[in-house]
Order: structure tokens, then sequence, then C-alpha cells
């Protein structure tokens, strides 16, 4: 082999399996000497690969950890391998990584071969991802969707698509996409909607036919600290407030340890306590987090918590007693 990178390439392949390769082994494998084999070794350590070698009759060489990362070396499979993993991800995000995933699946895609991009469409088209229900109202992403956002917000590209609101009413949008943010249960774009002339949030899920124009953009600034705040306040905006006054059999330190960020209950007694508090997060889900003190409590207000309450108490009763259930085995 006298091409050099492709020989440095194909020498980069060998190492990146994790065993060490004996100096002659890999000059037959390349088709060249031993010496050659070394001046190789010496490139890629000039490219922040790092290569140990180790001493002996024949010697040895092996790809270690280092302190950064440097580009990879994928054959067919691996990169097929890696890029339905990431699509699969996309679309259910993991906390701590997921933006992470989403700007790797971009450029992976970005440099698929086509013969390669149909094997991973067809392997995802083959298989169905089983969605816990801790994503609330089980709404799911599509990959290609993500990864077109992505692309649009890295290249600050402006980008066109259909959206449809909570109300079911759709529009078509063209937007200076800012960023994306996972909450953990949903994707959300910031970007600044060009005809409404504002800062707007947009459900990734109600995201259909993104199309990046072309069209470059110098980026605004944001009014907010960064885009997850904006999304929280987005949020927080959306979100009906609840005006909590609940009394607890049990103490303060007690129940403020299990509703962090609910308010601070106030003691009446050592064994009692109240808390008055206004929050912002759904009626279901207050009245889960209520259930979850473990111990007996007393609603004041708002009423239409204490009828959530009393409904999903019935359910639970008759759950408990076999009442209602019609599962087939």
């Amino acid at each position: 082999m006298t091409d050099t990178p492709a020989r440095l390439l194909q020498l980069l392949s060998l190492l990146q399996t994790p065993r060490e390769w004996p100096g002659g082994e890999l000059a037959d494998r390349l088709g060249v000497s031993r010496r050659t084999v070394r001046r190789d070794v010496d490139r890629l350590r000039e490219l922040g690969y790092p290569v140990q070698a180790t001493l002996g009759a024949d010697g040895g060489y092996r790809l270690v950890a280092g302190k950064a990362m440097p580009p990879l070396v994928l054959d067919d499979e691996e990169a097929v391998a890696i890029a339905v993993g990431l699509r699969a991800g996309a679309g259910h995000a993991v906390d701590g990584v997921e933006e992470a995933s989403v700007r790797a699946l971009a450029k992976l895609e970005q440099v698929l071969p086509s013969r390669l991009r149909h094997r991973v469409a067809s392997l995802q088209a083959a298989t169905m991802p089983l969605v816990g229900h801790w994503r609330g109202d089980g709404a799911t992403v599509d990959p290609h969707t993500l990864t077109a956002m992505a692309s649009a917000v890295t290249g600050k590209e402006r980008l066109r698509f259909d959206y449809r609101k909570g109300d079911g009413s759709e529009s078509r949008r063209q937007v200076e996409p800012y960023r994306l943010v996972s909450t953990g249960r949903r994707w959300y774009l910031v970007a600044y909607d060009i005809e409404r002339e504002d800062w707007r949030t947009f459900r990734v899920d109600r995201v259909e036919n993104p199309f990046a124009t072309g069209s470059r953009f110098a980026p605004r600034e944001l009014p907010a600290q960064n885009a997850a705040e904006f999304v929280s306040r987005s949020l927080n905006r959306m979100q009906p407030e609840l005006d909590l006054d609940v009394t607890f059999e049990a103490p303060a330190d007690f129940v403020a340890a299990r509703l962090t960020g609910m308010g601070t209950p106030v003691p009446l007694g050592q064994a009692r306590c109240r808390l008055r508090a206004r929050v912002t997060e759904s009626l279901e889900w207050v009245a889960v987090r209520l259930a979850l003190v473990d111990c007996e409590f007393a609603v004041a207000s708002p009423g239409a918590l204490t009828e959530y309450l009393a409904d999903l108490g019935g359910r639970i009763t008759r759950a408990a007693a076999g009442a209602g259930v019609t599962g087939q085995g």
C-alpha cells in the first residue's frame, strides 16, 4: 500500500481495536515494512493519537486513552450501529447527555454515505421503543426533526416548519433558531419568530416538516440568561398557579424534606405543620406529591385539588379492593 493517507487510516482503524498489535502483523496487514509501520505510528502521534509501543522481539502497538478526544475511524457496521443508537435516544431525552447526542447525530448523518443512510432508516423503521409513562403525555420526537433543528441552530440558518398548538390550531412558522432545550420529558426549540417579531418556545413534538432555508442570520440577544431559563419562564407562564393551604399531621422538617421546591411548612407544634404556598405545577402532580409525603393531611384550598384528591382516592381504593379490573390475561 503506497497511498500514505489511506494507509494511515487503515492503521488507525486496526489500532482502534482494543488489543495489542505486533509490529510484524501490522506490516503484513498493510503490505509495508516494519520501518514504515514505525514511521506511520509516529505520524499518528503527531496528529494527537496516543499510540503506545511495547518492547520485545517483535514489538507491539496499541491505542490508549489520551488527554483529548481524537477523531475516530468507523467501519460501516460501527457507523450504522452508532447512528441507530443516537436516533433511538434522540427522541427520548436522557438527562445530561440529550443535547450532545443530538449534535453528534447531526454530524454523523451529514457524512453518512447514502447506502448507510438507507440501512439506518430501515433499522429504525423496523424497531419500536418502549416509552415509559414517566414522559407524561407520551409525546415522542422524530429524530429527523431534531437533527434538522440542531443543524440550523449550529449553522445560524433560518428555519421553516409547520406547528400545531395545544388547542389543535396549525400555522406555518419561519424562525431564527437559537437553541434546543430538553426538560427530560420534552424537547423545546427557543427561536425568534420573524413574523411575530418576538421570541417563542416551540414544543418539538408538535413540529412537522422542518426545512432550513439557507438564509443565514446574526443571532439576536436572548431576553434571558440562557435558553434553559427562557424555557422555564415560558412554561411557568403557561401553567396555571395554585394557591395551596394544606395541613400535615407530621413535623415541619419531615414535610419540607419531601416537598422540596413547594415552599416552607410552618410548625403548628412538634408533630403538625401548615403549608401555604403558590405553585405552578399541575393539579395532578401536586396531588401525587402530597400523597407521597406519607402522612395524614387536609387540604383547605384550592377546592379543585380537594375534588381531584377525592376522585383519585376513590380510584385507588377500588384498585386496592380489586374492583373495576378489566385487564385480560
